[in-house]
């Protein structure tokens, strides 16, 4: 088995569940939906996904991801940007987003 940096095949990268009842649960995406960070696993941190801020029955802030597709707008792409904002995560501190107004890191654009 190779490892995943030296491998040419990106399957573990994505994968679209087109059985799933929720699908789609994001609208928008233009390339393959991917599937994988179905859960985004950016939640707890700082990200420039857009999101909005709540407070639920317990008294909690939480963030509302629903209108962001940067986990799911194809597999490569979707895979880097989960990767380079895992690099340095940064915890989540309940604020509004103010700090990122981005859609897309620069290795997440399509390929031409």
């Amino acid at each position: 088995m190779e490892p995943k940096d030296s491998t040419e095949n990106e399957a573990y990268k994505g994968f679209t569940n087109n059985a799933c009842p929720f699908m789609p649960c994001h609208r928008g995406v233009t390339r393959e939906f991917n599937c994988l960070f179905c859960y985004c696993p950016l939640i707890a941190y700082e990200c420039p996904g857009p999101y909005t801020v709540f407070t639920d029955p317990r008294g909690m802030r939480r963030k509302d991801c629903s209108d962001c597709t940067l986990p799911h707008d194809g597999y490569r792409q979707s895979w880097n940007f989960i990767q380079k904002w895992l690099e340095r995560p940064v915890l989540w501190d309940g604020h509004e987003q103010t700090r990122y107004r981005v859609t897309r890191p620069e290795d997440a654009q399509p390929e031409p």
